[in-house]
């Protein structure tokens, strides 16, 4: 794992180069490497920064040349020792033992065809000296990011968004789309960026600059079409042996010359992970978190620690449990620097002590259960609209009277949270809707009106764009299966927007690897050959998942509540950040800027506080957006777009 950065016909740019490097220093605190050669009538420069796993020695180091090829490259091939077996047997003469020289000898035998043959994350620069050529590519479901820009014939990429940020002399433009957009959700889709000229490469795509000033776009892999592919699969009778996947995309998620930990919550996606890691690697050490007392209480939350150390005892784990009492104060903007764009799930604090701490015990690389959640219909939105269709068929007097009802009650209390009623109310926003919108508003922080209610109404034709985007996105298929076209419409949307995005900014910023073994396209091919049906059964989700884990997890793992890796966010907003949001709300530089209305602002302000309405989370984001536009508008030297 690592981070890389290059430039190709782009002025001056073996200083940006340098310059981009540096800014990426976190990523690959293990070593840091450039090249730099000619094409056409400029240069091309890449760095590159390592973060050591798979051959420690300087056979590993980047950037790799070898006969006139030249690769930077962040990420993981868990397929290589075949990759390697299979070149070696056609006369390939490998020095060293990583995966980078593996990707290096694949692309010269097989060019752009050897991309769906890889089984890993990653992202790379590889130049070939021969032709002038620098493609990018990127892994198949967006596990590891890469940014560019392109101005005239010249390209600048990078892991990370700042670092673009900071070598274009602050000229880039805050994207109020994508504001829009972050706000509606609370993190940026991967098919926007938050400034303007800046883009990601999209998952399972490549791009290649030739030095005539031709680019050249493709795509490889398309979540579309496997899901099709799947729901044929299913069509004709196959029945895929779920645990066997999951178990062999874990083995080879262990493949590391440095130690290796899980993230251990005690709910069922880590659980499962932890278990079939400790097979292989036994005593494997997990990490798992709490929260203060007091915090937890008023949050409602349950409490996951005692399932972890169950796990943990039954399989021989060696368990280092975190409290997480951060200082927010201090975090949110540090967290905000790291994230690269407006991200507004608290998770990803958990995320980066809870690396931070495997690091200082000297762990590099960590197991996450991201992504069981989305393949497998495991939150509880997805129940939920499944129910929504039942909800849908009581007489509609008795739906309005119940909605009314349910509206008067609170959701929380001078001493506690009442989590029943948060949820109540939030399917009932929801419930009475058509698909699509109705699967967008159940994980979405605002309805069309509330949204347009909250920003400068000249961005009212953005909203629409937005909400135009998510609903050609959802329908983007032909699936007949409702619970895999909310499946399909996570893996697109939700998984590389924001899970993966954040997962991969908080567990870098403390020069951590997170892997993350459910999102393996061979699982998520499995996963799309498995019906609705078998995913939520009766008013249980992730139903295949369990009866597969039953044969490893006792009944007590495999079957208890869902839980939350969140934070006490109702807490911390009563408490820590009151006076911080009081401030955003009546003179932020949103505010004043005209981007966010002030007045309904503080209506959501007030409805929190009286406990009627939970808005702990759209209040959160408020500080997130409101820290990251005040860094990017700094950064960049620019005036509020927003003003007339």
């Amino acid at each position: 794992m690592c981070g890389i950065a290059g430039t190709y016909r782009w002025p001056d740019g073996k200083a940006v180069t340098d310059r981009l490097t540096d800014v990426l220093a976190h990523r690959g605190p293990d070593g840091a490497g450039r090249y730099s050669h000619s094409t056409g009538d400029g240069d091309v420069h890449l760095g590159h920064r390592r973060l050591a796993i798979v051959d420690l020695s300087e056979t590993g180091a980047q950037p790799m040349v070898s006969d006139g090829l030249v690769l930077t490259y962040n990420g993981e091939l868990y397929n290589a020792p075949e990759l390697r077996a299979e070149l070696a047997a056609a006369g390939v003469r490998f020095r060293g033992t990583s995966d980078t020289e593996v990707l290096l000898e694949a692309w010269r035998r097989w060019g752009t065809d050897c991309l769906p043959r890889l089984r890993g994350m990653f992202a790379f620069g590889i130049f070939d000296e021969r032709t002038g050529e620098l493609v990018l590519a990127r892994d198949q479901l967006g596990i590891k990011p890469l940014f560019l820009l392109r101005r005239g014939e010249g390209l600048v990429f990078a892991s990370e968004l700042k670092a673009l940020a900071a070598v274009t002399g602050g000229s880039l433009q805050v994207d109020h789309a994508a504001l829009v957009a972050s706000l509606l959700y609370y993190w940026v889709p991967d098919s926007r960026c938050a400034f303007r000229e800046a883009e990601k490469l999209p998952p399972g795509s490549w791009l290649r600059c030739r030095p005539d000033g031709r680019v050249e776009r493709g795509r490889y892999w398309n979540l579309r079409d496997v899901a099709a592919e799947g729901q044929e699969r299913a069509r004709d009778g196959e029945r895929p042996d779920l645990g066997a996947i999951v178990e062999e995309s874990t083995r080879r998620h262990l493949l590391s010359d440095v130690p290796v930990a899980t993230f251990l919550s005690g709910g069922l996606d880590s659980s499962y992970l932890t278990a079939l890691a400790a097979r292989d690697r036994p005593g494997i050490s997990a990490y798992t978190i709490g929260f203060r007392a007091e915090d937890a209480k008023f949050e409602a939350m349950p409490d996951d620690l005692r399932y972890a150390r169950q796990v943990a005892e039954q399989f021989g784990v060696d368990l280092h449990e975190i409290e997480i009492a951060p200082n927010v104060l201090d975090l949110l903007p540090q967290m905000t620097y790291h994230l690269d764009e407006p991200i507004g799930d608290p998770a990803a604090i958990n995320t980066f002590l809870i690396c931070q701490a495997a690091r200082e015990a000297g762990v590099k690389v960590m197991l996450s259960g991201m992504g069981a959640d989305e393949l497998f219909a495991g939150y509880r939105k997805h129940l939920a609209n499944v129910m929504a269709l039942r909800y849908q068929r009581i007489p509609r007097p008795l739906r309005r009277g119940l909605s009314s009802a349910v509206d008067r009650l609170p959701v929380a209390t001078a001493r506690r949270g009442y989590r029943s009623v948060r949820f109540a109310k939030r399917f009932l926003s929801f419930a009475d809707l058509p698909e699509e919108t109705a699967f967008r508003r159940s994980y979405t922080m605002y309805d069309r009106a509330e949204l347009l209610a909250l920003i400068d109404p000249d961005l009212a034709g953005t909203v629409e764009d937005v909400l135009t985007e998510h609903a050609d996105t959802y329908e983007d298929n032909d699936l007949d299966d409702f619970v895999n076209r909310m499946c399909l419409g996570d893996a697109r949307m939700f998984l590389p927007g924001l899970n993966l995005a954040y997962t991969d900014r908080s567990s870098m910023a403390a020069s951590t690897e997170v892997r993350v073994p459910y999102v393996d396209v061979e699982v998520v091919k499995a996963a799309f050959a498995v019906p609705g049906d078998r995913k939520i059964v009766g008013r249980q989700g992730k139903a295949v998942l369990k009866e597969a884990a039953g044969s490893v997890l006792p009944r007590e793992i495999v079957y208890r509540p869902k839980g939350l890796f969140s934070a006490p966010l109702r807490a911390w907003m009563s408490r820590d950040l009151a006076p911080l949001v009081r401030e955003v709300v009546h003179d932020g530089v949103l505010v004043r800027s005209g981007f966010l209305r002030r007045d309904a602002l503080a209506r959501l302000v007030a409805e929190d506080a009286a406990g009627h309405r939970d808005f702990s989370k759209h209040l959160w984001h408020v500080l997130t957006l409101e820290y990251w536009y005040r860094g990017a508008t700094s950064a960049t030297g620019q005036d509020s777009p927003f003003t007339a």
